[in-house]
């Protein structure tokens, strides 16, 4: 299922979708995308803070708003926060042609 352009997502940056009634968000990483289903594994609660907005100030990490909880980017393990070691859930990305697209 195409999500958006590439080039609509910008390197260093995160963007929520919802698709199939599913929220989810994008992390693209320079010429990489990593998408998660939106809900901390913690808490069972969306993790932006503001729309987009799911990376910690540095963009380091995926960041939930709610505890403070930090995440790999390229693996979604915590890291950091009230549950260490516990993963978001990840989704299948393809880049084709200059689009993101996810298989749910």
């Amino acid at each position: 299922m195409l999500l958006c352009r590439m080039d609509e997502l910008e390197p260093n940056a995160s963007r929520g979708f919802k698709v199939d009634g599913i929220s989810l968000f994008c992390v693209r990483k320079e010429e990489q995308v990593f998408a998660y289903i939106n809900n901390c594994p913690h808490r069972g609660v969306p993790l932006e803070w503001q729309p987009d907005t799911f990376l910690d100030v540095e963009k380091q990490f995926i960041q939930c708003a709610t505890h403070g909880a930090l995440f790999t980017i390229e693996a979604g393990e915590c890291v950091a926060g009230p549950c260490p070691g516990e993963k978001l859930t990840p989704v299948r990305v393809t880049i084709e042609a200059g689009e993101i697209h996810v298989d749910l």
